[in-house]
Order: C-alpha cells, then structure tokens, then sequence
C-alpha cells in the first residue's frame, strides 16, 4: 500500500473513557505512516488539562500532538478544534481553534437548561451553538480530507452516552456528518468486554449503528484462541467483525490526557538494561497539586536510568525526595491554597532553607514567587506567595501562548508557554524566562526537560546540591525513547490487528447492510 491514496478515514470510539483510544489511535497513524500513507489524526472535542502548543501558537491536547509526531507530521490546530480545560468541576475553559473564547459550566456547554449565559442557554446550545461547533469541527476535518490521504479520528468517552448525543460532535456527530466508519475498542482488562460491545451497539440509533463496523479488544491477557469462541458469538449477535485483540504491553501509551501518570517512567523502570550510571539513584517528588496540568514535564526525567519520579500529596513524602517539582495547575491560588493546608509549604520553605532542590514551572513558578495578583484565573486579587523567588505575577485575560528557544546551564533549550500569569523577574540567576535563587528554580516553560543536553545539567547540579553520587546518562535521547514507543504502538497494530480489513473501512467505509440491535437510541 505504499504511497497509497486512500480519501477516506475512521473513527476509533470506545466503550469507555481509557479504553485506549489514543493510544489505537496512535498505533493505526504510525502503522499507515510506515506504508507511506500520509495520515493525519484528529479529535474534534477533547477535554484536558495537558496541552501543547503548535508552531503556530495554537493550543491543543497533548495526545493529538504525539498523534501527529506518530504519523510523522506537525501538529496544528486543524487536529483539535475544541479543547476544554477544566477549571473546577463545574466550568471549564473553551480554546477555540487553539486560542481561548471564555469560561464555560459544563450546563451550558452541553445545552442544559440553567445554566449562566442567558436565560435559554439550552435553547442557544440546541438551537444554534452545537451547530456552530459541528461546522467548525467538520470543516477542520474536511480541510485534513484534502490535504491528507487518510484522516484517524478519536472519540471521546463512550459514544453511547444517550443524554449527550443531541449534543454529541465528537463520537456519532461527526462519524455521521463526514460517514466514517467507526470502530469501538474495549479495554478486556476491566472485565465485561463483550457486554460492552453489544450494549454500546445497541443503544445508538439505526443511522448511528450504520456506522458501527466493528470491535477492537484492548489489553488482553493469554491465549487468544481462548477468546476466539466469545468473538464468533458476538459477531454472530451483532453481524460486526473484531478487527483485533492488542495484547497488554507495560509502559506503553502516549502523553495521557489526564489521571496521574507518566507515560515514560513504566517503560524506563521496567527495563533490565538502564541501570543508574552512578552510584546513586536520584528520588523526585512531584506535588500533586489541584488541577495539576501538563504533568508530562516529569517524563523526560522518569527516563533517565536511576531517576525515580513519584507523585505525593503529603509533606512527609518530601522528606528523602533530592529534587521537588512543583508542577503547572490551571488554579494557581488553588494550588497555593493546598499546599499551605496540607503542610507542604512549610516543607517547601525548610528545603529551601537547607539548600535541597525545589523546581516550579509554570504555575508552580508561580507558587514559589513572592505575589500573586489574580483578577483573572480565581478572582482572588492579591496572593502572597511561598516567596522563594523575587518574582511578582499578574494574570492577564491574553493567555501567553508561544514555542520559546534559548539556553540555561550552559546547554541549548526549547519549550512551550501556556499560561494567563505575567512574571515580573525582580532578582536572583537568570533561569529560562525565569530566575534562580540557590537551589530553588523557576520557569514558564514546559517541556524544558526534554532537551537532552539540558536535562543532564541540571540533574548534575540536583545531585551536587543533594549530595548524591548520581550520574546521567551520557546518552539517553528522550525523542528517540519517544520514537521507540510510538514504533512499538504500530508493531500493535501491524501484528495483531486485520490490517487489510482496517484500510477497506479507511478506503470504502463501513459494511453495507449491517444489522440492527434493538432497542436503539431511546
């Protein structure tokens, strides 16, 4: 299929919320990249607090970012049209075609009746917003059409979420406004695999279940003949093939949307073959704070041999840590707020007072500075901060949106800005856009870690400042350990998917005369 024009493309939805999606989604963008396919993937509505900036300034998830390096291409905004970034549990913030439009509850996104915005935000959302977003997401999608000869979309959560299909533009919306294919992967590991299948199936409309090609089994465990006879039974109720069973791999998945992982650490820790160059490994703790975003800034660090990366919420888990991340959060007076009640603070001033390592980024900068005015992101006015860093922010309604380059300890860096705060530098080191004061650190800057060169610096200066005999790795390339996972997610799907049966979906759609399920859509 080399260099094959296939004009057409597919959607993997899912039974549930981390059911893999990104992560199929990514394998099948890889695999077709492999076959000189140009790919691009796509999720017209994602909501996360991990975001990346493209090189445009645009803002989009995290996942579409690694998607796109997966299938080879840059990332844009074309591939993420909606990103919601919660705020609380009620609001969230709504980025638009990567730039933000406002705060939004999650009653009025969704067009229930109630909420702020007008008196019928419902009858606004029903009546013209939801098509308003489904024309932005659909011409973004058909724009990827004629540039890209397949296009891989990723649902999100289930598709058979009943109470939001009128609403939906993401899973059943835009299968049925661009009539892709759609394929429903299932995470077997959880149990009820097969329930899942037929229940998400049958509880979607007759047009919706048109569309249903299929099944994909995720993180199986054992002998796949054992599951064989389960898949002819449901292809015997549904009249839908399984197009694969991805047996479970540790350490595998691109940058995570949310929860707390580390995309890198599982692969890093397991490995027989990275033990610590030095004498001594290196312990970090990262501060779980409230609304914590853009975790992914650990991974460069989890993958250095003898780095090992944990997430606390409690003082006392400081206590052997050798380095402390305080890390980016879309509530940064929150964050403040929690680390103050739950006593680690306090921990954080005696570290800096005995000259132990505490690195801030972006709103964990923040934290660390001496003032913070916020009529913005809280509405809390003015803030003290933690006052380890001669720095004063301002949030302003523009969010900073940029790709920065530059140079710290002597090695070559590039980042990411996303943030409303302005820092007003007023002393200390030089550090990035940020500033230094003994052992305490701080920056805007995201992704930092990430350049090699830079990275192992800094790690020497954490391991002289915690008196380890800790030593880098000469030669750990973070984008090469990234490339390496990416292949491993398309050898998933070259070796245990029906590869010939995904590109007819991708070339011709879904099947003709699929049966089916009552009792459909209520």
């Amino acid at each position: 299929m080399s260099g094959a024009k296939l004009g057409g493309g597919l959607l993997v939805a899912g039974t549930t919320s981390d059911a893999g999606k990104s992560v199929v989604t990514a394998g099948i963008c890889r695999w077709l990249a492999r076959q000189g396919v140009k790919v691009a993937p796509f999720k017209a509505q994602n909501m996360s607090l991990n975001s990346f900036v493209t090189r445009e300034g645009a803002e989009i998830g995290r996942a579409q970012a690694m998607q796109a390096q997966a299938a080879r291409v840059e990332p844009t905004a074309l591939m993420n049209p909606v990103l919601l970034k919660p705020g609380s549990d009620q609001s969230s913030q709504v980025v638009l075609l990567g730039k933000p439009v406002g705060e939004m509850s999650a009653r009025g996104f969704f067009g229930v009746a109630g909420g702020p915005g007008g008196s019928s935000p419902g009858k606004a959302l029903h009546g013209g917003r939801r098509e308003q977003l489904l024309g932005i997401v659909t011409d973004c999608l058909e724009q990827l059409r004629g540039t890209y000869d397949a296009v891989i979309c990723e649902g999100a959560g289930s598709p058979a979420e009943i109470n939001l299909r009128r609403t939906d533009i993401v899973n059943m919306g835009i299968a049925r406004a661009a009539r892709f294919p759609v394929v429903v992967v299932g995470d077997i590991d959880r149990g009820g695999v097969f329930a899942s299948f037929f229940g998400t199936t049958a509880l979607l409309s007759p047009e919706d279940q048109s569309l249903i090609a299929g099944y994909m089994v995720n993180k199986f465990r054992g002998d796949v003949s054992l599951l064989e006879p389960g898949m002819e039974m449901l292809r015997g109720l549904t009249g839908r093939a399984t197009y694969g069973v991805l047996p479970f791999r540790h350490g595998l998945g691109i940058d995570e949307e949310d929860g707390l992982r580390v995309s890198l650490r599982g692969a890093v820790r397991e490995s027989v073959v990275a033990p610590p160059v030095g004498e001594d490994v290196l312990r970090v703790a990262v501060c779980a704070v409230p609304l914590m975003s853009n975790f992914t800034d650990v991974d460069a660090l989890a993958a250095e041999p003898g780095v090992v990366v944990r997430f606390v919420d409690r003082a006392e888990e400081l206590a052997d840590a050798d380095l402390v991340v305080v890390p980016g959060t879309r509530g940064t007076v929150k964050a403040l707020t929690w680390l103050r009640e739950r006593g680690l603070a306090d921990a954080l001033l005696r570290r800096a007072a005995e000259g132990r390592p505490v690195l801030g980024i972006c709103g964990g900068f923040q934290v660390l500075g001496e003032r913070i005015s916020d009529e913005v992101e809280s509405r809390a006015g003015e803030v003290d901060g933690l006052g380890l860093l001669p720095v004063r922010v301002r949030f302003e309604r523009e969010k900073t949106l940029a790709r920065p380059v530059g140079s710290a300890l002597g090695e070559p860096v590039e980042g990411y800005e996303i943030h409303h705060g302005v820092a007003e530098v007023l002393g200390g080191e030089p550090f990035l856009d940020g500033c230094r004061v003994g052992s305490v650190w701080g920056t805007h800057w995201h992704g930092s870690l990430e350049s090699d060169g830079f990275r192992r610096a800094f790690l020497r200066e954490v391991a002289s400042a915690a008196g380890r005999r800790f030593v880098p790795a000469p030669d750990t390339s973070f984008a090469s350990l990234r490339e390496e996972q990416l292949d491993l997610l398309g050898d998933l799907i070259e070796e245990h998917a029906d590869t010939a049966a995904l590109l007819r979906l991708i070339e011709d759609g879904a099947p003709a005369g699929l049966p089916f399920l009552p009792p459909g859509a209520p």
